[in-house]
């Protein structure tokens, strides 16, 4: 034990703390970087996180390291061969809203400069600190993450309902729900 007093949700898993501790809430404004939490956050849709964080490796070498350019590519023989990964969640709406993700990712390139650019703009280009003292004054969803989730449905994105937007939000740093009691993440100018 380190000593640190963490958000209660990564317990004492060391890869959840590591995850914790080095990621989560930290602003993002790299493109490959969002598109893989995007393709992360699609794939834990009704799974717990820590499962996606022990087959992240797995998805890095499968998805030719979240290549988004390279994935907006995969044919159909690609979309078998990632069925038989026993690496990765073989779920075939995500692999396929996930190929598709990437083409609609590189549309919104095309129109704002970067998928950065575009998902920014929903908060200013600054993350929003909450203050929550509990895992319960953290939301599932927002009325943020309701109009982010419209606007990419709208742009063609699959997967990516409020719950899915939200935990994204928080990934890439957009939001930052550390506890309050998490005193070394709390608040921080990231």
């Amino acid at each position: 034990m380190d000593g640190k007093i963490r958000c209660d949700w990564c317990g004492s898993d060391p890869l959840y703390q590591h995850y914790h501790d080095t990621e989560w809430g930290i602003p993002l404004y790299e493109d490959r970087k969002i598109f893989e939490f995007l393709i992360l956050e699609t794939f834990q849709a009704g799974l717990s996180w820590i499962t996606i964080l022990r087959k992240r490796e797995n998805f890095r070498k499968a998805f030719d390291n979240f290549d988004y350019k390279k994935i907006a590519l995969y044919n159909q023989d690609k979309i078998e061969e990632l069925l038989q990964n026993e690496g990765i969640v073989r779920n075939r709406l995500k692999i396929q809203a996930t190929v598709n993700n990437a083409q609609a990712f590189m549309k919104v390139q095309e129109e704002f400069g970067s998928f950065s650019n575009y998902i920014w703009k929903f908060t200013g280009g600054k993350p929003i600190v909450n203050c929550p003292k509990t895992l319960k004054d953290i939301p599932a969803t927002t009325p943020l993450s309701d109009t982010i989730s419209k606007d990419l449905k709208k742009r063609g994105f699959k997967f990516v309902g409020s719950t899915v937007v939200y935990a994204h939000m928080q990934a890439t740093g957009m939001v930052n729900d550390h506890l309050e009691s998490c005193s070394f993440r709390f608040n921080t100018n990231l």
